[in-house]
């Protein structure tokens, strides 16, 4: 696009627009940018006449993107996620961590794990950002295949994803797979529990598909019934007051049980446990900012839930799965 003073496109008047398109109004994005609503319709109109170029138009008491407008945005937002890229690799020559840094997390390790990761890393890292990503086991692995998140802390154990050569696994600890109980539950006596003694009880599980989902199958199946499920939610906090209010009993990790939840925790007779990892691409950018993740993932204070030691797994790893230890 040739501009009209024969100039380069403003990269921040670049990102104005590419907000204007994903917030829908001027007054959003004046919002997020802490500026006021009549500077960011400057700004804008002073895009328009650098590109001879139409780009807004109103519809009514708000504006929308013209086709021109709109293929500017996405252009745009191409052309300032370079500009990041290069920059941070810049920065990394100087071995400075820098950039954003998609992390996908599986939701029992986002607040006990990866949002504590991103406070320090705010700290110790300023130029560099860190996105959470709630992402599952039977999701993170593809998404990280796809380039959608960076990095992903997940288990090894869900056999249905290839974990290729390409990838590079970070073993982080093991987390143990507890029975919950409802507080009153005749079976909270018990310290631990053969699964075949829940034959009878009914059952919140997660969505069908999910890890935790076909591993309660598989448990259960293995003790010698198949469960009777009440409910199904992606939401752990739901299956959660699900067993607290007695109408249900299920199989968690450890650490989706936060301290001091209402709920009767009991190990297994025959204990299983995941395993847990950081993964990432072997070659991918921001090298300097995923490695400063995983470092920092790796330093973490003590989780009751998470252990270093070897212990026995659901299940192991598809061959070919590379580990650094």
């Amino acid at each position: 696009m040739e501009l009209h003073n024969g100039g380069m496109l403003n990269p921040w008047r670049l990102r104005l627009l590419g907000l204007l398109d994903s917030l829908g109004t001027v007054r959003a994005v004046a919002e997020t940018l802490h500026m006021s609503p009549s500077t960011v319709s400057q700004q804008l109109a002073v895009l328009e006449t650098e590109t001879r170029s139409r780009l807004i138009e109103r519809s009514g008491r708000r504006v929308r993107l013209t086709r021109t407008g709109l293929a500017l945005a996405r252009r745009g937002r191409e052309i300032l996620a370079q500009m990041a890229e290069a920059e941070a690799e810049l920065r990394a020559l100087n071995d400075e961590p820098i950039g954003t840094v998609r992390l996908g997390v599986f939701q029992s390790a986002i607040y006990t794990l990866a949002v504590p990761a991103a406070a320090r890393l705010s700290d110790s890292h300023p130029h560099l950002h860190v996105e959470l990503i709630e992402s599952e086991p039977h999701e993170s692995g593809a998404a990280l295949r796809t380039g959608e998140v960076d990095v992903i802390v997940t288990t090894t154990d869900y056999v249905k994803f290839p974990w290729d050569r390409d990838l590079e696994v970070v073993p982080l600890g093991t987390d143990p797979v507890v029975l919950l109980l409802p507080p009153d539950h005749p079976l909270a006596r018990r310290r631990v529990i053969d699964l075949a003694a829940c034959a009878e009880e009914t059952w919140a599980c997660d969505r069908p598909g999910s890890y935790m989902a076909e591993l309660t199958q598989r448990l259960c199946r293995e003790s010698g019934f198949e469960p009777r499920v009440a409910c199904r939610f992606s939401n752990y906090l739901l299956l959660l007051q699900h067993v607290e209010s007695g109408r249900s009993v299920a199989l968690l990790p450890a650490l989706a049980v936060p301290p001091g939840t209402p709920v009767v925790t009991r190990e297994l007779s025959t204990p299983v446990h995941r395993n847990v990892a950081i993964v990432r691409r072997r070659e991918a950018g921001l090298r300097a900012a995923v490695d400063a993740v995983v470092e920092t993932l790796l330093d973490h204070p003590d989780i009751p839930a998470l252990s270093r030691r070897p212990t026995t797994i659901a299940a192991a790893p598809e061959p070919g799965t590379t580990v650094t230890n």
